[in-house]
């Protein structure tokens, strides 16, 4: 998963922007970036919906498929900033084409994947134009937003982030579930084509600016508070992506639910991140520390109580709901916090923390296939809460230590 990080150095940049384009095309041009950007997001997501199909097709064990995942995360959470350094003067439409075919064929490939092998490496191949996209497009969104709406293009943007929970990998899921995984591939890939031709032809010319360095990086790390909140990222995540990893063959295995009820869990559950994000915003301010406690709380409780709501569909929906109403003020309010810790060097800081999350998911991912493997799929819940109640007592901790993370800003 990844933030947008808005920043008042960022709304400034390329304030210039040529009075001649339309506000019509520069909306046009944000629109495009955020559908890219749910494109993006969608495709790291939905294997979650599809491991039982995949593992099916290569006769393999669902927990051995969920690998898949952990590879993903790692590669982008190693690479994004080497690649972003390597790229900083290539120009930026150039480059969006060029992670755009990347990503393109590296979907056909996962289409056409003859065994497990060929489809891992389809899945580096994504998950490198997904690194280096995600370190471009914030700044690339605000670069043809229309004059004086930086912001809202930001906003924009984050929107097509959040919707790939919401939508797509409902979406992905249903489409795997009646027509295949591989056509699930196929069909991202496609949007994805259609994408590139459209981008190529409404973006301008983008030469490369204000990409940054690292020599921010030892001056955040050197600040007790941002290394606290930082670890405490690490942990939520790998305990939240030990147990939704494996949501999908939890709930066949486990509860021995149908198809379309477990696609019905995945709908409910990222739908349940937008009442999250209103909560947040309409109480986070009053009420900052004890929101992200209890916040982790509930989904410490929603993955204990897992394995016992799994076989009463009311209570196993209810327990989604909740589940994915905290996972989405978690991420809000701890994003709010890292930026408030270093109005310095808030891309490097976000760019750090984007690469932690992606740590914290493939972390999850390979426990939870650990879990699966050795002891039983319906301990992946357990195993993550438990995770989570480490997660708790840290923040309870941090926020004692640290009174700066009592609020949010």
């Amino acid at each position: 998963m990844y933030f947008i990080p808005l920043t008042r150095r960022q709304i400034d940049l390329n304030s210039m922007q040529s009075t001649t384009v339309s506000r019509k095309t520069a909306w046009l041009r944000v629109v495009l970036l955020a559908i890219a950007a749910f494109v993006f997001n969608t495709t790291e997501f939905v294997p979650v919906g599809l491991l039982s199909d995949i593992a099916a097709s290569y006769g393999m064990k669902t927990a051995d498929v969920g690998i898949m995942l952990t590879i993903y995360a790692w590669v982008v959470a190693l690479l994004s900033l080497p690649l972003m350094l390597l790229t900083r003067n290539i120009e930026r439409r150039l480059l969006l084409a060029v992670l755009f075919i990347l990503f393109i064929v590296s979907h056909v490939l996962s289409s056409v994947a003859w065994d497990f092998t060929s489809l891992v490496i389809s899945r580096i191949g994504i998950a490198l134009a997904h690194a280096v996209f995600w370190s471009i497009t914030a700044s690339l969104a605000i670069r043809v937003a229309p004059a004086g709406k930086k912001t809202q293009a930001l906003s924009m943007l984050a929107t097509g982030t959040a919707l790939a929970m919401v939508l797509g990998v409902p979406i992905g899921r249903i489409v795997g579930q009646y027509l295949g995984w591989r056509t699930t591939f196929g069909m991202i890939g496609l949007s994805a084509l259609v994408l590139l031709v459209l981008l190529i032809r409404v973006l301008p010319r983008l030469p490369s600016e204000h990409t940054g360095s690292l020599s921010s990086v030892p001056m955040l790390f050197r600040r007790p508070a941002l290394v606290a909140m930082y670890i405490l990222v690490t942990v939520v995540v790998t305990a939240h992506y030990t147990a939704y990893s494996y949501i999908e063959p939890f709930m066949q295995v486990v509860a021995n639910a149908d198809e379309n009820f477990t696609t019905l869990l995945l709908l409910l559950f990222g739908s349940a991140g937008i009442i999250g994000s209103v909560l947040f915003s309409t109480l986070g301010n009053k009420f900052p520390s004890a929101m992200l406690v209890t916040a982790i709380a509930i989904i410490t409780l929603s993955m204990g109580l897992l394995v016992f709501a799994a076989v009463r569909p009311a209570a196993i929906t209810l327990l989604c709901i909740l589940w994915g109403m905290a996972m989405m003020m978690i991420g809000l309010a701890m994003q709010v916090r890292v930026l408030s810790l270093a109005p310095d060097a808030t891309d490097v800081a976000m760019s750090l923390f984007s690469g932690i999350y992606n740590i914290g998911i493939g972390a999850g991912a390979l426990l939870g296939n650990q879990v699966s493997s050795h002891m039983k799929m319906s301990d992946v819940g357990n195993v993550g809460g438990l995770i989570g109640l480490a997660a708790l007592f840290w923040c309870i901790t941090i926020f004692r230590r640290y009174p700066q993370l009592r609020s949010n800003g």
